[in-house]
């Protein structure tokens, strides 16, 4: 090839390599995107703790609670779907193995599962129904199958056997993988797989989860998944709900921790290079006792989070650019308590109420937007969104209301990504948005502006 042809190719190799740098071309993989709308999920925890509250798996790795303690007779997941959606979650996922090690399906790898219960004589199974309601109410299902921590197996994170025995470790990886095989396999598309406290990399004495991952579920989001996998989602670093701000969608890294220790600094890297967005868990009851509030206990049907508690959260987990996952318990006869299914619909219609009807909005491309407003209109919020199939491309910007004719700042921020909620207060005759600086040109999905909101009981 002549040495000027040579030449030219490495000129335009640089110049598409910098014109896709400037372009943002760290993007969302189209189930991230699809993910990203769905905004609010919830997630479902069933286990032994429940029947058995002082049992610790850590406490004594040679006991485990009696199989025949587990008998909810009444256990209705049609319910349990419906509470959830009444809250406004658009997909749920089931804790279908925690860290005790029992399954609530007749898994074929252990014996410590449904089918050695009195629980519909042993023939039942909980994943199984799971799946079915879903799909009744229109809801997305996911599952979560820890394979970091068991108590039966006597295994704890990040997922060796606590005998350090290498015959042993290569048991419990077969285990592992024939119970993701099942999980996988028999119950259809997965809309999530949650790998609480992540994944143990073959390198450091794992299976190959990625691979598995890729070729039976590749449409599923995973949270704390396996590094490679193109649908990754990432912890934000506590239990409560809340982002950190600003929280990027983009990531050096995906994330990996316990769950339990709050971790500083998980704001993402908007020069990142992945697309890796966070997802914001914390239970509907607070979480100050044994089990995190995770887990139904006895008595406790009074400590569920107010409703003004729950707004504040939605505005710092889907207003900070996250997805927001509510924990939901289950009671001993296989019920969401009736406490808690009244507490989500009235969470849901709230938030109904207080974000279907836009006193003004906009979209567009370019650095600056404002909204007319009919009159002198008293604000709750301002809800802003990019378009994200294009990437984050805001990295600073300006919010101003017009009072007597003159503009004043009320707020400012960086990062918008998917969703921006900025609480406000005031009345005002227009709104502008002004983005300071940006890579490429940002693109504005909606500015939205809400008035305040009688929330009817």
């Amino acid at each position: 090839m002549p040495k000027i042809l040579t030449t030219l190719l490495l000129i335009v190799s640089l110049f598409a390599f910098a014109l896709g740098k400037e372009h943002n071309q760290v993007r969302p993989s189209k189930v991230q995107l699809e993910w990203a709308d769905s905004e609010i999920g919830a997630l479902i925890h069933f286990d032994m703790p429940v029947f058995e509250p002082a049992y610790d798996f850590r406490k004594d790795w040679n006991y485990h609670p009696d199989l025949s303690i587990f008998n909810p007779k009444n256990l209705n997941t049609d319910q349990w779907i419906k509470a959830a959606k009444s809250a406004g979650a658009t997909y749920v996922v089931l804790v279908a193995k925690h860290c005790s090690g029992f399954s609530l399906w007749p898994t074929k790898a252990h014996s410590y599962s449904v089918k050695n219960t009195p629980w519909q004589n042993g023939k039942g199974d909980i994943v199984k129904d799971f799946i079915a309601s879903c799909k009744k109410f229109g809801v997305k299902p996911g599952i979560y199958a820890s394979t970091t921590a068991n108590g039966y197996l006597k295994v704890d994170n990040p997922g060796k056997v606590v005998s350090g025995d290498p015959a042993e470790q290569k048991k419990y990886n077969a285990i592992v993988e024939m119970q993701l095989h099942e999980l996988w396999e028999n119950y259809g598309p997965l809309a999530e797989v949650w790998f609480d406290g992540g994944v143990l990399p073959i390198e450091k004495g794992g299976f190959d989860v990625l691979g598995m991952l890729q070729k039976y579920q590749p449409q599923a989001i995973a949270f704390q998944g396996p590094y490679g996998y193109e649908n990754n989602i990432r912890w934000v670093g506590n239990e409560e709900g809340v982002a950190p701000y600003p929280c990027w969608a983009r990531a050096d890294s995906t994330t990996s921790a316990s769950g339990v220790i709050e971790i500083k600094g998980l704001n993402g890297n908007p020069d990142g290079l992945f697309w890796c967005p966070g997802e914001s868990d914390f239970p509907l009851r607070l979480n100050s006792t044994f089990q995190g509030g995770w887990f139904w206990h006895k008595d406790q049907d009074d400590q569920l989070r107010s409703l003004t508690e729950l707004q504040d959260k939605y505005c710092k987990s889907v207003g900070r650019n996250t997805n927001m996952l509510l924990g939901i318990v289950v009671d001993t006869q296989g019920l969401v308590p009736d406490s808690d299914v009244k507490r989500m619909g009235e969470f849901g219609k709230m938030i109904r109420q207080s974000f279907s009807n836009p006193v003004a909005s906009t979209s567009g491309e370019g650095t600056s937007f404002e909204l007319k407003l009919k009159s002198h209109q008293q604000l709750s919020s301002i809800v802003i969104m990019e378009n994200i199939a294009q990437g984050e491309r805001v990295r600073e910007y300006e919010l101003y209301g017009k009072q007597d004719g003159q503009w004043i700042l009320i707020s400012a921020g960086t990062n918008i990504g998917h969703k921006r909620i900025e609480r406000v207060s005031g009345a005002y005759d227009a709104i502008k948005l002004s983005i300071l600086k940006s890579e490429a040109t940002p693109i504005i999905r909606k500015l939205t502006c809400f008035g305040n909101t009688k929330i009817q009981n």
